[in-house]
């Protein structure tokens, strides 16, 4: 009898071990589905907000899950699909109810490829092998491409940016997100970043001045880093590719003396 109570109470355990991981996802959750109804009511700074909070919870679940040991397959399946509603469908309807509305079908064109390109790269990310890349992506991830949305918003918002020149950069901006997503392109993952003993502090003491940076003027700072971040992608693979082309222009040289 005890040993039954004690093995009741092992599972027990370990379930609200496990339930803490998904609390932080509904969390995500919560803040996705709160920017698709501010988007509606015309509170596009708000939803922009959200988004961004939506993306500092998908940040914190996974590695509660790892420092907690209670990864599960379940719990992957539930941040994708948490995923796509706060950083497919949520940054969508924001994009559209903010700009591409007046654009007609080419805009909720733009909207629907958004949403259908950020399922199909979570459908990658979780049918592929990441044991072999853990600290690279394929393709940008769809919380960087959400927040791109959301710091754009931020960012016009705060400079009175609008008029006809803004419309258009916004719709090719999200067309280019789009494309982003499902490519080839590498992008760096901090998931899994590990660090030297020696090297630790350096790095605490550069959390800090990154958190004193982004709150000075956040309306500016997170465009800027996640523009910056978003263009890492393209810029590495041209740089790789110019490497490449001049390594056998080099060796040729050489075997021409």
């Amino acid at each position: 009898m005890n040993t039954h109570r004690k093995a009741e109470d092992g599972i027990s355990a370990k379930g609200k071990i496990c339930l803490l991981p998904s609390v932080i996802t509904t969390a995500s959750l919560f803040s996705g589905f709160y920017a698709i109804v501010a988007a509606i009511n015309g509170q596009f700074f708000h939803a922009a907000v959200a988004i961004i909070i939506s993306a500092v919870f998908d940040g914190l679940d996974g590695r509660v899950a790892r420092l907690t040991g209670t990864t599960s397959k379940f719990g992957m399946e539930y941040d994708s699909l948490c995923d796509l509603v706060a950083f497919g469908v949520a940054p969508a309807l924001l994009a559209y109810e903010w700009v591409l509305r007046p654009y007609g079908r080419y805009g909720w064109l733009a909207a629907f490829l958004y949403v259908a390109t950020t399922a199909l790269r979570l459908a990658r990310f979780n049918s592929q092998d990441t044991s072999s890349t853990k600290n690279e992506f394929t393709g940008l991830p769809c919380p960087a491409a959400g927040g791109m949305i959301a710091a754009a918003v931020m960012f016009c918002t705060f400079f009175e940016i609008s008029g006809t020149l803004r419309n258009f950069i916004v719709l090719g901006t999200v067309y280019g997100l789009s494309y982003l997503m499902v490519s080839s392109v590498k992008y760096q993952s901090f998931k899994h970043a590990e660090t030297d003993r020696a090297k630790k502090f350096q790095v605490l003491v550069g959390l800090v001045v990154l958190i004193m940076v982004l709150a000075t003027e956040p309306q500016v700072t997170l465009f800027v880093l996640g523009a910056s971040y978003v263009l890492s992608g393209p810029l590495a693979a041209g740089y790789r590719l110019v490497v490449k082309g001049r390594k056998p222009a080099v060796e040729e040289q050489e075997n021409s003396r």
